[in-house]
């Protein structure tokens, strides 16, 4: 429920396998989607310049209490975006209280005084989206997007835990959320690399800093935290003059001052609490520490304490991290991937936070290469770029890659990252909700001495190097307990005043009578002139258009002894196409702002595009060079077949990815098209046989127009989009006969239940599955099995997760999910629990699931009423991108349903009885379970197998049984 780990801010990294972002910050959230590095001409960038300008407008005004609201209007669909942040981060909690601000967002989220149960549930029956809460070193921040009918009862909702908690809160609430939180914390620290963090914040400030120490905090403070030490922390922090409030969307100011006015205006604020001075910690001198992991490759974090939040330096740190390590084609990938061949992956990142800020680079070393090799070039590359400066294309292309991905961060109102969090992280950070318009200044306003300017100044000596090494994981000591000092709390400022309040919360949540009616858009078709067949839906909320073009093939098509190759050949076709080398085409690509990728799934492949409007026609011509050209050269094909075998290796390392790299195998049998990893990705041995000839032959087998569909969801007409798909692509046609279609055989379950475990030694949590194959997607009944499924485990309040989250605090969440195929498809439960309670909660699941399809414990009428009301109400505000009105027609397309699917199977879900949930649940047969458990064998083996669920079997990381000692 929480993002918890530094760094944190605004940045964005990315590698060479795709861009995720990996702080909080929300300019990087906007900027995340196409932020990568490159260099191209100048008047590509004079284009773009001159395209549509793009803002978030709002409005704001503040309570007498001091609770600051900012507002904004989108009218584009009738939900508004609910987003409240608390001034108070872990920077904040004094020694021997790490992990407080953290805890007490898990604590918000257990009712309060005028609604006692799951603050979840009431935004469940509205048709919530998009709802969270995170916390960092610098704030605390809860969110949802309700319908716009739905506002008054989310007003109420964050009101009353503002203004009514402290009642809700007991020791039995304090201990179950405790036990939750501390299972996230083994969950992070249970990866590969996981210790990295706490390592990172220990040796880059000094004790006593308020960065020192991690979000999520010590065992020991969390184990010490009081009744009254939690208590306290609530009446210091989050009153309303500590907060600021965004409503964004279907809302206008009037009503906003009104509705908070109202439900707001009676909270008395809370001390004004001092923050702690910037503090950037500039170190003296260069540091390094190398540690043991179980990890597959040594990985290089090197790290300097720059510049914090709000300032220019920051913003042109941006700048210099997209030139070195931003992209595919930055100066550190063509030096240490594409040329030297040294490295795997490299991330650069400059993230931003209050009181000061960190520049990352981040390398996965090449398997047995010298790591200080690799440190050298890293040190040699950053240093010529500070001499020397970005070239002019460098610096051009950089601007256009931020434009364009602001342009597609704010398409979104609320969730992670969007303009709501733009508005609201201003404002606490700098007082300023418009602060992102100066972020954005000065990024185009950079110049290279700039660059070298900023350089010169934070990445020189202070830096520290981390070295990760494959080695056994030691556990992190924490540090030694300390006794908090004597706290008083402040008196509050006078010039704070409440208004009478009007709402009588004796009667409960007020719950909405109506909600809006979906409006998915319609839906409209032609043919090209090459046979592919056109679906537009339009969105012109923001100046994009995004392209799906989806083939047969896929997973399924794969050989049995080349298991990886769709993917491998999929990924190959932005490797280099047309007149464009790898590094070229990356260049083309980003000095246009157009984001382009192929990859495959279980039944097909696809290929996409994500163009800037004024950019379109040249961005087309890329896609087809892509679609129609790629050109699989043997340099290419080598460096991504290493890097992709290092991939494989890491899912390896990785408890959740290597159980679903032995899972499938174990459902479906060897030889069957599904039998492979649920990544695609295939084996070390498939990969390393795979042969040009055979990449060449897949893309031309099924990477043809005939019988392919071409999905464009954004801000065209089919007028103009037809012609332009005609120039580029009408004259294509595929050669040879086209494949036929892949038969999936039917498979039978097993007579009875299966056991089997993988180690990973010195693993703190257990990682269980476990899957049973299912009817195909499309299979009469499968909107009742997906609401079976609902019910045990399809959301944050169905029965899994309620049992081992909230009841016995074992996990940090389980869940269960129905994956869509042509063929048998899997229905999977996942729980990740605390090692010495692996073998009660595969008990518990059993249990659970057991009850559940036999009708000792039948879907009763309450949530049957909860999931109808979700189904329905989620609707209008599922539907609020691109993105996912294209998801939606994928699914149209590839699995044959109406262009209404949407209406028709919310009709089918008013309808249902939970008699008929009951029939469907019983397709889940407890029985005949296959479970993988990934976990230390020493401490979960003999306890699991006295269980006897069904026969044991010891896997190694490939699923092949490990003989008993």
């Amino acid at each position: 429920m929480s993002k918890h780990q530094r760094p944190q801010g605004r940045a964005v990294s990315r590698s060479n396998a795709g861009r995720r972002l990996l702080g909080r910050g929300v300019l990087a959230a906007a900027l995340a989607t196409s932020l990568g590095g490159f260099s191209f001409a100048a008047p590509e960038i004079a284009r773009a310049q001159t395209g549509p300008q793009v803002d978030i407008p709002y409005e704001s005004f503040t309570l007498p209490n001091g609770l600051r609201v900012i507002v904004h209007t989108d009218r584009k669909a009738p939900i508004v975006a609910v987003n409240i942040w608390y001034h108070v981060g872990s920077k904040d909690e004094p020694a021997g209280r790490s992990g407080f601000a953290h805890l007490f967002e898990h604590l918000m989220f257990n009712g309060s005084e005028n609604h006692r149960g799951e603050y979840f549930e009431p935004f469940e029956l509205v048709g919530a989206t998009d709802m969270n809460g995170t916390t960092n070193s610098d704030r605390t921040n809860y969110f949802q997007n309700v319908p716009s009918t739905a506002l008054d009862m989310a007003l109420w909702m964050e009101s009353d835990r503002m203004g009514h908690l402290l009642g809700a809160i007991d020791q039995k609430v304090l201990d179950e959320q405790r036990g939750v939180v501390q299972n996230e914390k083994r969950q992070g620290e249970n990866q590969p690399y996981g210790q990295v963090w706490e390592k990172l914040g220990r040796a880059m400030y000094p004790k006593g800093h308020p960065y020192h120490h991690s979000t999520i905090g010590s065992m020991a403070d969390l184990n010490a935290a009081s009744l009254d030490d939690v208590k306290t922390w609530f009446r210091t922090w989050y009153g309303p003059n500590n907060a600021v409030l965004v409503l964004a969307g279907d809302i206008d100011v009037e009503t906003a001052k009104a509705k908070v006015a109202r439900y707001f205006g009676d909270i008395p604020a809370g001390p004004t609490m001092a923050q702690p001075a910037v503090d950037v910690a500039q170190r003296p001198a260069d540091t390094r520490e190398v540690m043991q992991d179980q990890v597959p490759q040594a990985r290089i974090y090197r790290v300097w304490n720059v510049a914090q939040t709000g300032t220019r330096d920051l913003d042109q740190l941006q700048v210099l991290s997209q030139v070195l390590g931003g992209s595919a084609s930055s100066r550190l990938d063509k030096r240490l991937v594409h040329g030297d061949k040294l490295a795997d992956s490299v991330s650069t990142g400059a993230y931003g936070s209050q009181l000061g800020s960190n520049f990352m680079v981040m390398v996965n070393v090449k398997e047995g290469v010298d790591v200080a090799k690799v440190e050298a070039i890293v040190d040699e590359e950053l240093e010529r770029l500070v001499a020397e400066g970005p070239s002019a294309s460098e610096l051009a292309q950089a601007k256009t890659v931020f434009r364009a991905g602001f342009i597609r961060g704010i398409e979104r109102i609320g969730g992670f990252g969007g303009k709501a969090d733009a508005l609201a992280e201003c404002a606490v950070f700098e007082g300023d909700p418009g602060c992102f318009r100066e972020s954005l200044a000065n990024v185009q306003a950079t110049t290279a001495a700039d660059v070298q300017a900023v350089g010169r100044t934070w990445l020189g000596t202070g830096s520290h190097t981390l070295v990760v090494e494959p080695g056994a994981r030691t556990p992190l000591a924490e540090e030694p307990a300390v006794t908090p000092a004597p706290f008083e709390l402040p008196a509050v400022d006078p010039k704070y005043a409440v208004s009478p309040s009007s709402v009588d919360r004796s009667g409960g949540v007020p719950m909405p009578t109506e909600f809006p009616d979906l409006e998915f858009p319609s839906l409209q078709r032609a043919t090209l002139e090459n046979g592919t067949r056109v679906v537009l839906a339009q969105r012109h909320d923001i100046p994009v258009v995004q392209f799906s073009y989806m083939f047969d093939g896929g997973y399924s098509a794969d050989p049995s002894d080349r298991l990886g190759a769709s993917s491998f050949a999929m990924s190959m076709l932005d490797e280099g196409a047309g007149d464009y080398g790898a590094l070229e085409f990356r260049d083309r690509a980003e000095s246009l702002g157009a984001n382009l990728g192929a990859g495959a799934s279980l039944d097909g492949g696809s290929a996409y595009l994500s163009a800037l409007k004024e950019n379109l026609d040249p961005s087309l011509d890329l896609f087809a060079d892509m679609l129609r050209a790629p050109r699989f050269e043997q340099a290419e094909i080598d460096r991504v077949k290493a890097s992709w075998i290092a991939g494989i290796k890491q899912e390896k390392a990785r408890p959740n990815s290597a159980a679903l790299r032995v899972l499938p195998p174990l459902l479906y049998g060897d030889g069957h098209p599904y039998a492979m990893p649920f990544s695609g990705s295939g084996t070390e041995a498939s990969i390393a046989a795979l042969e040009r000839d055979e990449l060449v032959a897949y893309h031309r087998a099924w990477v043809r127009p005939e019988g392919a569909t071409l999905v464009v969801v954004g801000d065209t007409t089919l007028d103009a989009v037809v012609p332009a798909l005609n120039r580029h692509f009408g004259d294509w046609r595929g050669a040879g006969q086209a494949p036929a279609a892949i038969e999936v055989p039917h498979v039978d379950r097993p007579s009875s239940a299966k056991v089997y475990l993988i180690d990973q030694p010195g693993s703190v949590q257990a990682n269980i599955f476990a899957g049973e194959l299912m009817p195909p997607t499309g299979s009469d009944g499968e909107t009742l099995l997906a609401m079976a499924n609902e019910v045990i485990g399809g959301s944050f309040v169905a029965r899994l997760n309620m049992n081992l989250r909230e009841d016995k605090h074992w996990s940090y969440g389980a869940r269960t999910v129905l994956v869509d195929a042509l063929g048998p498809r899997p229905w999977l439960a996942v729980a990740p629990v605390q090692i010495d309670k692996a073998a009660e909660s595969l008990a518990e699941i059993q249990r659970e699931v057991s009850d559940y399809v036999s009708g000792k414990a039948p879907p009763t009428q309450a949530e049957i009423d909860r999931i109808k009301a979700n189904e329905s109400r989620s609707l209008p505000g599922a539907y609020e991108t691109a993105g996912a009105v294209m998801g939606t027609i994928g699914g149209i397309v590839r699995y044959d349903r109406p262009d209404d699917y949407v209406v028709q199977r919310n009709e089918a879900i008013q309808a249902m009885t939970p008699a008929q949930v009951a029939q469907a649940s019983r397709a889940i047969d407890p029985s005949q379970l296959v479970w993988v458990v990934v976990g230390d064998l020493a401490q979960m083996e003999a306890p699991i197998r006295a269980l006897d669920l069904g026969e044991v079997t010891v896997l190694d990381a490939d699923g092949k049984p490990v003989a008993a000692p």
